[in-house]
């Protein structure tokens, strides 16, 4: 008998089990690749499972920001409005009407087909939220009108929550006055959003601009505090009309401060008065013995006159140089006159009440 060499071992019994073991693994892959194949094609003949029919019952779903035809699908279908994510992606792909589906939130049915839901998302009657736009410089009376206009929350509501600023997370500089901290932003408001928590949402988004901007560390920077900034921005958001300017009145206002002048602004007046209309003041009005008034009183009135954005806080934070002094609208030229002197600034200020006594646009 021939031995096998050294270091070579032969076992014939493994080899046996290989026979049966490899066509075994090789059966299970074929099953499971034809079982995949028989749903693929039962698919592509059948179509996905979809419900028929325009559906029943009532559910609220929420359509992200950004979300993808996929991505709606399975929104769908989390909430049984579709039968199968499948379903809507499929028809997704072939209509235009869902490359247009808008954020938010919808009111839908349960159990309906691709095509229903498809065509409901497609119908903005279906939207229930209301789109709040808080503009900049806006004042809590211009922001309850426009969310009381644009959801379901009523201004009964809304006042009773201002009442109680302690609900809204106000920061302790606010001394409990919500104007100038609800920030200005366009809010998604879902249905049943309580007039509170709305309010809140706006005063957390005024909180997360200023920590984003180091607010407290920069406005030491120009020696003051951060509601003074936001005191100075809200001022500027009525006194400016312009990007380019914003920087140039912040410096105007720190020159008054700093040489004792009174401010002497309109917009602090018209705080008082509610004047709309017009960019002037009457005598009566500047007589107003209220702190808003800066023709009476000398330095920053006691808050902000209204809801002032990112850009006016950096103008403050950042101030153009130079010694101006006054400031006016030239109407004419759709620019503002910056002056040093009082004689200076008093014929920009007839030029421009003489282009107002003739024209509309002022």
């Amino acid at each position: 008998m021939r031995r096998a060499p050294r270091g070579r071992r032969i076992n014939r019994k493994p080899r046996k089990r290989l026979r049966w073991i490899i066509p075994v693994i090789l059966l299970v892959a074929v099953v499971g690749v034809a079982g995949f194949g028989v749903r693929k094609a039962a698919d592509w003949i059948n179509g996905p499972d979809d419900y028929q029919g325009q559906g029943s019952g009532s559910v609220v779903v929420q359509i992200p920001e950004g979300a993808n035809g996929q991505q709606i699908a399975d929104v769908l279908h989390e909430a049984d409005v579709v039968k199968s994510s499948e379903a809507f992606y499929q028809l997704s792909l072939n209509d235009e009407r869902a490359q247009e589906i808008q954020p938010g939130y919808y009111q839908l049915r349960e159990h309906m087909s691709a095509q229903w839901a498809l065509r409901e998302l497609s119908d903005d009657a279906n939207r229930v939220e209301g789109n709040v736009v808080v503009r900049e410089g806006a004042r809590i009376s211009d922001i309850i009108d426009e969310i009381t206009a644009k959801t379901d929350i009523d201004a009964k509501d809304l006042k009773a929550a201002l009442d109680e600023p302690e609900s809204l997370g106000l920061p302790p500089e606010a001394r409990g006055n919500p104007e100038g901290y609800l920030f200005p932003a366009t809010y998604t408001v879902k249905p049943g959003t309580s007039a509170t928590k709305l309010l809140a949402r706006m005063v957390h988004k005024a909180k997360e601009v200023e920590n984003d901007i180091n607010l407290a560390r920069r406005a030491k920077t120009v020696d003051l505090n951060k509601e003074e900034v936001l005191i100075m921005a809200s001022i500027l958001e009525y006194e400016a009309n312009r990007s380019k300017d914003y920087p140039k009145v912040a410096r105007v206002l720190f020159n008054r401060l700093d040489d004792g002048m009174p401010l002497q602004l309109d917009s602090t007046v018209t705080y008082i008065s509610d004047r709309k209309g017009d960019v002037w003041t009457t005598e009566k009005e500047r007589k107003d013995p209220s702190a808003y008034n800066t023709y009476k009183h000398k330095g920053l009135p006691p808050g902000p006159i209204g809801s002032p954005g990112k850009e006016t806080i950096e103008a403050v934070l950042d101030p153009a140089k130079g010694s101006w002094r006054f400031f006016v609208t030239d109407f004419e030229h759709n620019k503002t006159v910056f002056s040093t002197t009082l004689a200076d600034h008093e014929k920009a200020v007839e030029r421009s009440k003489e282009y107002c006594r003739t024209h509309d646009d002022c």
